[in-house]
């Protein structure tokens, strides 16, 4: 996971739109940690350096100490909330971590050693379908990313979550199914290609062994997903 972030907070004595109000005014916004057996706690929070760790771009998947009264409390964010006109944060609810306690997060993936893949070699393309992984963790063991080794893959090869390797105190938030993460697939180009040429495995205008670029789509799966919660 990344380091930690550290985040000095005040309590706040007082609930309601209008004490929120005259915080915001102020520079701070509302908070609350919560989780746990111990109360919520309600704090506030210098806005400047919430949005700057904002823009770390790994605030929410980070560890955040949060500096109250003399006490160091660890917690993980679990929302901060925007306002919708001027982007600015207005609100931000943060879990307590536990001793022994696991916590749902979502996992970004990375993909590793595509020049061993045999199918991008060929100029195919690494359909990606899901970019982060929903993973129940340990709080104390949350992974920064996970990694994907793409070698020896073959334009048509699939990689479903059954085939990673998940760190200790780590699983998938989805058992109900094997469901996909990305698909290795061929370009319109070379999809022409093989229908002229036949055994042409090489996409039109890219030079032999070079590697395509990452591209998104959905599959059976992720659409299925989307509907349910819909419903």
């Amino acid at each position: 996971m990344s380091d930690a972030l550290t985040l000095p907070a005040e309590t706040r004595e007082r609930a309601g739109k209008g004490a929120s109000r005259a915080l915001r005014r102020d520079g701070r916004v509302p908070a609350v940690i919560y989780g746990g057996k111990e109360e919520p706690v309600m704090i506030h929070i210098e806005e400047k350096e919430l949005v700057k760790q904002l823009m770390t771009g790994h605030f929410m998947n980070s560890i955040v100490e949060i500096e109250l009264g003399g006490q160091t409390l660890r917690t993980l964010p679990k929302d901060v909330a925007l306002d919708p006109v001027k982007d600015r944060p207005i609100h931000a609810d943060f879990l307590r971590m536990v001793k022994g306690g696991k916590i749902d997060v979502q996992v970004p993936v990375v993909f590793a050693n595509e020049e061993a893949s045999p199918g991008l070699k060929k100029g195919g393309v690494l359909n990606v379908v899901r970019h982060e992984l929903e993973l129940v963790c340990d709080n104390d063991r949350i992974p920064s990313e996970i990694v994907i080794d793409v070698t020896g893959k073959e334009v048509g090869d699939s990689i479903h979550i059954s085939e990673v390797t998940l760190p200790e105190g780590s699983e998938s938030a989805i058992t109900d199914r094997d469901f996909t993460i990305a698909t290795l697939v061929a370009p319109s180009a070379l999809k022409r290609a093989e229908g002229e040429a036949g055994d042409d495995q090489t996409g039109a205008g890219m030079d032999a062994g070079g590697t395509a670029a990452t591209e998104q789509g959905p599959d059976d799966d992720a659409a299925q997903e989307q509907e349910d919660k819909s419903e």
